[in-house]
């Protein structure tokens, strides 16, 4: 299975088209959050299933979740954007919920600063931005991909 992984998109549809070919060829797209309307373009461009989150920059659309758990290829997940568990700071917060939650994977965005790595049996993936990168990072997207293993590769456009 592979899953599509976005963030902080920032309604730049122009870095959004340059990423959709990769997501077309997804079996599921994950959007954690900023700007939560964009998850929906995604979907109409690539006609594949998007889980998204609401981010700190969408405080207008009230009818979407802040967190979301799901089951994908026999992996729990937790997605949500981070800045409700102080991601900036660190992941302690994720971790505790992920091991209390038995979660296996924990997307999260707002950093703008792409992760990839599994603390106590947890993976935590952060696809970075692709509109305004931070940490001297390029502005990212990432595709996991779930097989007899989990791979993760981190793609710059």
């Amino acid at each position: 299975m592979k899953i599509g992984i976005i963030s902080d998109t920032h309604k730049d549809i122009g870095n959004i088209d340059k990423v959709i070919p990769y997501l077309k060829e997804c079996d599921l797209i994950v959007h954690a959050g900023d700007n939560i309307d964009d998850a929906e373009y995604i979907y109409y461009a690539t006609d594949v299933d998007v889980k998204c989150v609401k981010g700190n920059c969408d405080l207008y659309n009230i009818d979407e979740p802040y967190e979301l758990t799901f089951i994908a290829n026999n992996k729990k997940f937790f997605l949500c954007h981070g800045h409700n568990y102080d991601v900036k700071m660190g992941l302690n917060s994720l971790l505790k919920l992920a091991k209390n939650n038995h979660i296996d994977i924990v997307v999260y965005g707002h950093t703008h600063i792409p992760v990839y790595k599994t603390i106590d049996n947890v993976t935590f993936i952060n696809p970075g931005s692709l509109t305004y990168p931070r940490g001297e990072s390029d502005k990212s997207f990432g595709i996991l991909t779930i097989d007899d293993d989990i791979s993760y590769e981190e793609i710059k456009i």
